[in-house]
């Protein structure tokens, strides 16, 4: 199967594998500048992924030397993980909006113990049984937690400032904060015409935010340090309509295949958010904990089936769901509960 697909006007794709999961790759985005190649992510921190990264550029006559600058949409170890290699190999600069650095920042400086305990706090806080519970109390007194993704995560050296163009010698690219997936996902719009003159304004390297066949995870933004109570699904359904404006003619995802219909593929979005809104108020006729919620939730298997570390990604998106139902007057927290649970009104 080939790695590198060529969309035209200076931009090329590789597949960059992301070792045992279902997503199977990375799609590397290559930019053309008149200073030198620009990446956009970079794949996961990975031999075999470095590899096919270092191949993919050969084929289109880049060598990994010559890299320019990166241009990172979001902190996922599946679109950042390779940059500080990138970043060695060629001095390029790294890019990526602030409150996704903060993240990168908070991770490195972080004592290895630090996530677990407050994953454990917040999954108890939620109803998490005990057996699900033993296996994080287990990794933080081993010392698991070292061996985790992202703990050593480059540090970017430039900020992306929304609504700016970023500073690529002899392209025009914008970025565009759409926050939702992470607290600063960018996408990123080329606002060039399309080389297959294809009708529309430009293309879009939409990361995470836009993708053809799946929805991306939405849950809560995760900081140990802060109390705040935000809407990641309200942050991603607003980002969501203001992608869908742009009016782009091709979007090139970070995952699946390039696709047209920006502005259908948002709408259906929108309508899944929707109907899963919808779907929860049923379940919250009688009152339940967010752990509740996301067993009886439909997800791609059943719950049994549903690895450990998935769950907790799960109960985040359960959370974040809630959480939007709360802010809009459709649900609410059942007053002494404990663990909290939620209740329709």
């Amino acid at each position: 199967m080939t790695q590198v697909t060529e969309h035209g006007g200076g931009v090329w794709s590789i597949k960059v594998p992301i070792p045992d999961n279902p997503l199977g790759h990375t799609l590397v985005h290559v930019l053309d500048t008149d200073r030198g190649p620009v990446l956009i992510d970079t794949g996961w921190d990975d031999p075999e992924a470095w590899d096919t990264l270092v191949a993919g550029l050969t084929a289109v006559g880049v060598d990994i030397t010559d890299i320019h600058g990166v241009v990172i949409t979001h902190h996922h170890p599946d679109h950042h993980g390779l940059s500080g290699q990138v970043r060695e190999s060629s001095g390029a600069w790294i890019a990526m909006h602030a409150a996704d650095t903060a993240i990168v920042r908070r991770t490195r400086e972080s004592e290895p113990g630090t996530w677990l305990a407050y994953l454990t706090a917040k999954l108890t806080a939620v109803g998490a049984p005990e057996d699900h519970l033993a296996p994080l109390r287990a990794a933080r007194a081993t010392g698991r937690m070292r061996t985790l993704p992202g703990l050593r995560a480059a540090l970017p050296d430039r900020e992306i400032v929304p609504g700016e163009l970023l500073d690529l010698a002899g392209r025009r690219l914008r970025a565009v904060w759409t926050p939702g997936h992470t607290p600063g996902h960018v996408c990123l719009h080329l606002e060039e015409d399309h080389p297959a003159n294809l009708p529309g304004h430009g293309r879009l390297f939409s990361g995470d935010h836009l993708l053809p066949g799946i929805s991306p995870h939405i849950g809560l933004y995760e900081d140990p340090d802060d109390a705040t109570a935000t809407d990641p699904l309200g942050d991603y359904l607003d980002s969501l309509e203001r992608i869908g404006r742009l009016g782009v003619a091709e979007v090139l995802p970070a995952h699946q295949h390039a696709f047209p219909d920006a502005t259908g593929r948002v709408q259906e979005l929108l309508d899944h958010h929707e109907e899963r809104l919808t779907g929860l108020l049923a379940l919250l006729a009688t009152p339940l904990t967010p752990w509740q919620l996301a067993e009886r939730m439909e997800w791609n298997r059943p719950w049994e089936q549903i690895p450990h570390g998935s769950r907790n990604i799960a109960v985040s998106e359960a959370e974040a769901h809630v959480r939007r139902l709360v802010k809009l007057g459709r649900a609410e927290v059942v007053t002494g509960s404990t663990p909290v649970t939620y209740i329709a009104v």
